[in-house]
């Protein structure tokens, strides 16, 4: 950990233990970013930051407050301890509450091995410049292509530590690079719009901007001239880009949060069949160059390999300590936080199973149905699981892709969906999310 954030962290704990509390945790987060948009082969915007941000957690018995500042001369962290001890004693009582016990806390991991910063200095402002300007160029170079809306290139640092009263302590830097092209395509009430970005840790990962800005004009162009689709009962099959929306919803219904309040349509069904037995989701934290791998959890505790369901069985549910202890459980180190607010239940790098065929062959194999590129709005009923989305993509018929669409809606039930998935082979295996193409069938659709 750098010394200057583990100095505040420890600062703080000090502070908050003089102000009476009983037990801390903190956290510091130093940033720097740079970001250009371009705009019509010149420079839009340009902007650089950077901070330093505290968070602070107080303890008193089974009550507890949360604090944040961006100020951190030492004056204001006594400030900061002593308000957050004085909402602490009149916040309500919580009986799950608690740091975890120092001997469960993570220890002797390998930081280095999940490669998560990037050695690489800064880039340089006009290395991004160049970069958005060549994605834009290639937006635009593509046929139909009537204007670009932005061109981005931007580059993140981050030094996070955590300290905690029960003794752990630890910290890590991250780095982010990205590039993106938004374009447009068509004219006046038939204009549609379409994106391609890229973001990786290393910047020697990233695709070529000449390929980000390529791929955004050609998916523009193919919208143009969008219609309603027939509304009837069709299979869906989901694109890569927006698939992983599908499992969202199930790890959102297996969070144990929802699974403590009884607000889940997986209640009751650990240990049951939630996918087909072919399927897996496998979460894996340690995997190296992506984004939400870590080796130990919001709550130091450590993390691990683990099947979410296995062979279609759901294996249990993602906790954090408080969560686990309403449910009379052990946490599974899936505790996340940020700056201000306690821990809450979240995954960290999934896998779905994936399949043989590529996407072409579903397409070949649906006949008649929905193919799905963007998706907008969402009505997931918690406790039922039925399922209400808006759409666009593009009309199949006789396995080829027939026209683009809009301005329809996708219904079902999720549970019945989820068990009637078949997945194509074309995940991005780079992504924390990899899930491929999936195919469902039976859903209704309402459009004309």
């Amino acid at each position: 950990m750098t010394q200057r954030t583990h100095d505040l962290a420890q600062m703080l704990l000090a502070a908050a233990k003089k102000a009476g509390a009983e037990a801390a945790d903190t956290m510091v987060a130093e940033e720097a970013s740079v970001m250009i948009d371009v705009r019509g082969g010149v420079l839009e915007q340009a902007e650089r930051s950077e901070g330093r941000d505290v968070g602070l957690r107080v303890l008193i018995g089974q009550r507890s407050a949360s604090v944040s500042s961006s100020d951190t001369r030492p004056e204001t962290l006594a400030i900061l301890a002593e308000r957050a001890v004085a909402m602490a004693r009149e916040a309500p009582e919580d009986p799950y509450i608690g740091l975890a016990d120092p001997e469960d806390l993570a220890c002797d991991w390998d930081m280095d091995a999940l490669e998560l910063c990037d050695p690489s200095a800064e880039p340089d402002p006009t290395q991004l410049q160049a970069w958005a300007a060549e994605a834009e160029a290639a937006a635009l170079a593509q046929p139909g292509v009537t204007q670009s809306q932005s061109a981005s290139a931007a580059y993140q640092s981050r030094n996070m530590t955590m300290a905690m009263s029960n003794g752990f302590a630890a910290s890590y830097a991250r780095t982010d690079w990205h590039i993106s092209s938004v374009a447009i395509a068509g004219e006046g009430t038939g204009m549609e719009r379409d994106y391609d970005g890229d973001a990786r840790i290393f910047g020697v990962d990233l695709r070529t901007p000449e390929e980000i800005g390529r791929t955004a004009g050609q998916r523009a162009v193919a919208r143009v001239g969008a219609r309603k689709p027939p509304t009837g009962a069709y299979p869906v099959l989901f694109d890569e880009r927006i698939s992983s929306s599908l499992i969202g919803h199930l790890l959102s219904a297996a969070n144990g949060a929802a699974i403590a309040r009884g607000a889940s349509w997986l209640l009751g069904k650990e240990g049951a069949e939630v996918l087909p037995a072919s399927l897996s989701v496998l979460e894996d934290p340690h995997r190296a160059r992506v984004a939400a791998s870590r080796p130990f959890d919001g709550e130091g505790l450590p993390t691990a390999k683990r099947a979410l369901v296995q062979d279609g069985v759901l294996q249990g549910w993602i906790l954090d300590l408080g969560s686990a202890r309403q449910l009379g459980l052990q946490s599974t180190g899936n505790a996340k936080r940020g700056l201000s607010g306690p821990s809450r239940p979240g995954t960290w790098n999934v896998a779905l199973t994936q399949g043989t065929q590529s996407r072409a062959d579903l397409i070949r194999d649906m006949g008649t149905g929905l193919l799905v590129t963007s998706m907008i709005g969402s009505t997931i009923n918690p406790n039922t699981g039925d399922y209400s989305r808006g759409a666009s993509g593009f009309w199949v018929e006789n396995g080829e892709i027939a026209y683009p669409v809009n301005e329809c809606t996708i219904a079902g039930s999720l549970p019945e969906m989820l068990m009637r998935m078949t997945p194509a082979n074309d995940a991005r295996t780079h992504l924390s999310t990899v899930v491929p193409s999936l195919l469902v069938e039976g859903l209704t659709l309402a459009g004309e």
